[in-house]
């Protein structure tokens, strides 16, 4: 199967939508990478947050299907940042930058933390138009490690990424699964120490989203790992609004799976 970052897809996407890149702190380290793609017209674009492991490519297909659509979309990169209403205040500055008043956000877990804990930053001065969060969380203490976030600057870059990887599937998965961690794993290749300290930093600083604070926010949730968290207080989704018949089949595929593997 063909590698994604080698698809004509990829590609054209590559050589047609510029990589922008803009300064809005003081500090002229801190640099956001974008791609905006779409009709400059519509001023409530969807912009899309990526995990830890992500780069702002990493979201193109979506970017092709919605732009084909006629949606403004615009993906982003974080710079380095340390502190989550450093962070707010940065996406603010970028907003004002753009001239947005009101976005729609797509965030993939961390992505998704960080758009929550900015519709909560903003919410006197409402800035978010809607949230959709992918496999996300509201409350980093999910993780077990509130303690340690203040240590992960101090860690080299190939343990920082030891610990990303740790988190992707393991086990036999379908192929064009198979092919989106390969890309994934070729972003997370892209990524420096400092960058990578940085999302982890924030990812597990002791932080949880002020559910009255977004009360107001029209909110979508898109969680894969069904299975995984299912009955827990982990879960995105309430157990009641997964069928029995949801969770079997997704038990058969992974069986399948399984076999598939065996016999090769």
């Amino acid at each position: 199967m063909e590698e994604i970052k080698d698809s004509p897809d990829y590609n054209w996407f590559r050589s047609t939508v510029p990589l922008k890149r803009i300064i809005v702190d003081d500090d002229d380290s801190k640099v956001w990478s974008l791609y905006d793609a779409g009709p400059k017209s519509v001023r409530c674009p969807i912009m899309f947050l990526p995990p830890v492991s992500g780069t702002a490519e990493v979201f193109f297909q979506q970017m092709l299907a919605l732009t084909g659509w006629g949606y403004r979309v615009i993906s982003l990169q974080y710079p380095v940042y340390w502190d989550l209403m450093e962070f707010c205040d940065g996406f603010r500055k970028l907003l004002d930058h753009l001239q947005l008043d009101k976005v729609h956000l797509f965030g993939a877990s961390l992505g998704g933390f960080l758009a929550q804990k900015f519709a909560e930053f903003s919410c006197k001065s409402p800035r978010v138009h809607s949230l959709i969060l992918c496999n996300s969380f509201s409350d980093t203490s999910i993780f077990n490690q509130t303690w340690t976030a203040n240590s992960f600057w101090l860690i080299p870059a190939f343990m920082l990424k030891k610990i990303v990887l740790g988190n992707f599937a393991k086990g036999p998965v379908d192929p064009e699964m198979a092919g989106a961690i390969d890309f994934m794993v070729d972003r997370l290749e892209s990524l420096n120490q400092r960058e990578l300290a940085s999302r982890l930093t924030l990812n597990c600083q002791n932080s949880y989203v002020e559910p009255h604070k977004i009360k107001d926010v029209a909110v979508t949730l898109i969680d894969i790992h069904l299975r995984q968290f299912h009955g827990t207080r982990y879960a995105a989704i309430d157990p009641a609004m997964v069928s029995e018949e949801e969770l079997e089949v997704q038990e058969c595929h992974l069986k399948t799976c399984q076999e598939s593997d065996e016999e090769q």
